[in-house]
């Protein structure tokens, strides 16, 4: 017997350790966890990081023209009629068969106001894409956070099914056996098995929805479908969180951070350097040039027996705009941008600002349902329990038996949905108020 032990041992040993380490591969992620893999994996994040590099390029690109440009030219031209002109009755042509030149040519800026204006929209222009970045992970944030919340609430809702049906099961196996014995009548027995049938549809269902709110997660956190995940907790466990969240007084101004309001005001600034830059066409532009040039003039192809002949010369070019009538149509168009990006502002605000107070409403209305469901739960608990004696004594009905059991799981589904309800409210109001705790916790990591 000791000799057919040790490899039934080893092998309940290798049984364990295989599903120790399966369970182990699952991975167990909490909202915040699942929130900064997203800010790190998602494809969506990553073109808004790739986006602010964009500008930044764009942004030392402008700067570059502040350099002086420096070019290698060359030419050659051949003359094939030469240029003629009468003197004193005679007809006398001037200029070489074959002309050649070539050097080197710079030029330097050294007064263009439309490049310094070009400059500070271009930052301006940086600055708005790391809005949009910050935008991007905001929505990431919100979508990830709701996602989860889904998830756990297709979890919970399952979980209360699941049971509802195993206490089906029971009630159907303790009247049948009733029935066997005589106690009961078959229609007891027939409501109790209708009562039970009914209920696995709807329990089939539930599981698809937590694997469908399972790879809707693992799609945001830009995860395969096929890596085993698992959320940690439940929606019981935000209840608390949910009184003390209440209590906390709201800013004056709610919709300060709101990154749709800090874009609108970014545009207005560049709309603003953009009126400024359209003045610049009123304005004077000076540059500096120099050049370093060979000159050759033949009258045959010997082209390497050239005499080649040097020249340089440096100068100032000035240009002094009279009169472009296009200008001062930009300047009106630039304008009128201006007023309606200055409306266009008061009018979103005025929206976020209504959205804010929406969601404190719907979470101040969620709060009380938590309270009033909590104890609708426990009374339809003591409901049940007492359709239970009732029926085992013989004094109740496989009516009230199911409808009891009907009613404490609509009150237990019900008690997750509005603690569901107040958290997506809460991470909808999160977004509108432009909060980046999770987004400062990743940057800093």
């Amino acid at each position: 017997m000791k000799f057919l032990l040790k490899p039934v041992l080893a092998l309940a040993v290798l049984a364990m350790t295989a599903t120790g380490a399966k369970a182990q591969d699952t991975l167990r992620i909490s909202l915040k966890e699942a929130i900064q893999i997203a800010l790190s994996e998602n494809p969506t994040v990553k073109v808004a990081d790739q986006e602010i590099q964009l500008k930044k390029e764009a942004n030392r690109e402008v700067i570059w023209g502040l350099l002086p440009e420096v070019s290698l030219v060359g030419s050659f031209n051949h003359t094939i009629e030469k240029q003629s002109f009468a003197m004193m009755g005679q007809v006398m042509r001037v200029g070489t068969l074959n002309n050649a030149s070539g050097g080197v040519t710079a030029s330097l800026p050294v007064f263009v106001p439309a490049l310094y204006q070009s400059m500070k929209l271009t930052k301006t222009d940086v600055q708005l894409a790391l809005e949009k970045a910050r935008s991007s992970r905001l929505d990431m944030v919100n979508q990830v956070t709701k996602a989860f919340y889904q998830l756990l609430l297709a979890q919970d809702s399952y979980e209360v099914l699941k049971k509802s049906y195993k206490q089906s099961e029971d009630n159907y196996n303790i009247v049948v056996a009733k029935f066997e014995q005589g106690k009961v009548s078959e229609y007891d027995k027939i409501s109790a098995d209708v009562q039970m049938r009914s209920l696995k549809p709807t329990v089939v269902s539930a599981g698809n929805g937590v694997n469908l709110a399972m790879l809707q997660l693992k799609v945001l956190m830009g995860m395969e479908s096929n890596i085993p995940v698992a959320v940690v907790g439940n929606l019981k466990d935000y209840e608390m969180a949910m009184f003390s969240r209440q209590a906390q007084p709201q800013p004056e101004n709610i919709v300060g951070g709101n990154t749709t309001l800090r874009q609108l005001d970014l545009n207005y600034d560049m709309l603003q350097r953009n009126l400024k830059m359209k003045y610049t066409n009123f304005m004077p532009t000076l540059a500096f040039s120099f050049q370093y040039m060979y000159t050759s003039m033949s009258e045959n192809w010997r082209i390497f027996h050239y005499k080649w002949n040097p020249y340089s010369t440096v100068g100032l070019s000035l240009s002094i705009p009279l009169f472009k009538g296009g200008n001062f149509s930009q300047v009106k168009q630039a304008k009128l941008q201006l007023k309606q990006m200055d409306l266009t502002r008061i009018n979103t605000e005025r929206q976020l600002k209504m959205q804010a107070q929406s969601y404190l409403n719907n979470m101040s209305a969620s709060t009380e349902q938590v309270v009033s469901n909590k104890e609708a739960v426990l009374q339809a608990e003591k409901g049940r329990t007492i359709a239970e004696k009732r029926y085992e004594v013989g004094r109740g009905t496989i009516l009230e038996l199911n409808s009891s059991e009907v009613a404490l799981t609509q009150a237990q589904l019900t008690y997750n949905q509005s603690i569901y309800d107040y958290l997506v409210a809460k991470a909808d109001l999160d977004l509108v108020m432009g909060v980046e705790d999770m987004i400062q916790t990743e940057e800093n990591k």
